[in-house]
């Protein structure tokens, strides 16, 4: 049988990643990534079946990568020295976005023709959905999950398989422990509800997030109905009520509050390196909630688009997963093996209020206001 050009080409591609299989396994490989690239390809998704496939497309664009990231800017000397270890013909710069109204003003100013001297972008949870449209469709989800791309397949949004998601906050209840003990503490999220609890006795954060993460979690036998019930029943229980997790916990080092009812690990661990007299602890509560955080994806007018796809697998990988949790510091994903909050959560029941879908996630935070009786969310801002 006589090949056309294209199946030829896709064929010697396949080849190349599979010349050290047994000739079996082999054929049943490329059989599946033919199918896969043929299936993406439908759907509108590029689909690489061989990873030397972006190197070299990558070395054709040869420019530098520009990047937006709301990483810490601690991070970003460190994550660009790794990734030209990897790839030293390639160069990156990182630029900070701080969210709020910077994040809105760049959204706007793709809708209105891009920003073409970036390649990869920090996606804002405020307007996830306006982003969609541009961005560059590679399916990151259906690559990785073929081992092209060295990412863990669940960091990539299901969704939106060309956005993945480069860290989680596990949220922790936090603790002064001069003032409670761990075996005084609730040791399930009801246990908040004791009456020995009710009155200014621990602390709710203004954002609800730990309510988003219990509404997605029906495996748990929570879920939405769940997470509204069981914010009411905290709102009458009274509880202080602060915005910020690094005020609420630097006020829980003074003696001010005794119990943060979750708050961040990550935090928690930047304020007790602070703390002179070692009195804040945090304990463990399950299922435990996970915020995710740091969405990426590389902008479909982005001058080198797989350069910057490589440089999204760099920090998806254990190398730049490493780099996160020693600078950000320790928040880098679940879904990373290895990683601070892998570790962290290892062999516990997780509920992730994820990012994947953020106009379900700001309809659940609506809910939880509501629920709680606090202002509404744009009065928060």
């Amino acid at each position: 049988m006589k090949l056309s050009l294209p199946a030829t080409i896709l064929f010697r591609a396949i080849a190349i990643g599979l010349a050290c299989l047994s000739p079996a396994v082999a054929v049943a490989a490329s059989v599946d990534l033919i199918t896969a690239k043929r299936e993406a390809e439908a759907k509108g998704f590029i689909f690489e079946v061989n990873h030397d496939i972006i190197v070299e497309q990558a070395k054709k664009e040869g420019g530098t990568i520009r990047v937006i990231s709301s990483l810490e800017p601690a991070v970003f000397p460190h994550m660009i020295a790794s990734f030209n270890k990897k790839y030293p013909f390639l160069r990156a710069t990182m630029t900070e976005t701080t969210g709020g109204e910077e994040s809105a003003q760049l959204i706007l100013t793709v809708k209105r023709g891009g920003i073409p001297e970036f390649d990869l972008s920090h996606v804002s949870g405020a307007s996830y959905d306006e982003w969609m449209p541009h961005g560059k469709k590679f399916d990151i989800r259906g690559m990785a999950g073929h081992g092209i791309l060295g990412i863990p397949p669940k960091m990539a949004d299901p969704k939106n398989q060309y956005v993945v998601v480069l860290s989680h906050h596990v949220m922790v209840v936090a603790f002064n422990k001069s003032l409670i003990s761990s075996d005084k503490l609730p040791s399930t999220w009801e246990g908040f509800l004791r009456p020995e609890f009710k009155d200014q006795k621990f602390i709710v954060d203004l954002r609800p997030t730990l309510f988003v993460a219990f509404a997605a979690c029906p495996e748990a036998g929570m879920g939405e109905e769940w997470m509204v019930n069981f914010a009411k029943k905290i709102s009458a229980q009274n509880p202080v009520i602060m915005k910020g997790h690094p005020r609420a916990l630097t006020s829980i080092v003074a003696g001010e509050h005794a119990v943060h009812s979750g708050t961040m690990y990550n935090n928690v661990l930047r304020i007790q390196k602070k703390d002179p007299q070692k009195v804040l602890d945090y304990k463990i509560v399950e299922p435990v909630p996970v915020r995710s955080t740091e969405p990426q994806m590389v902008l479909a007018r982005a001058r080198n688009p797989y350069s910057a796809l490589l440089f999204l697998e760099h920090e998806a990988s254990r190398e730049g997963q490493a780099v996160i949790d020693e600078y950000e510091p320790v928040k880098a994903s679940i879904y990373s093996p290895g990683s601070a909050p892998a570790r962290l959560v290892e062999g516990k029941r997780v509920c992730v209020g994820t990012d994947a879908d953020y106009a379900t996630v700001a309809r659940r935070t609506e809910m939880a206001i509501k629920a709680l009786g606090f202002p509404r969310a744009e009065e928060n801002k």
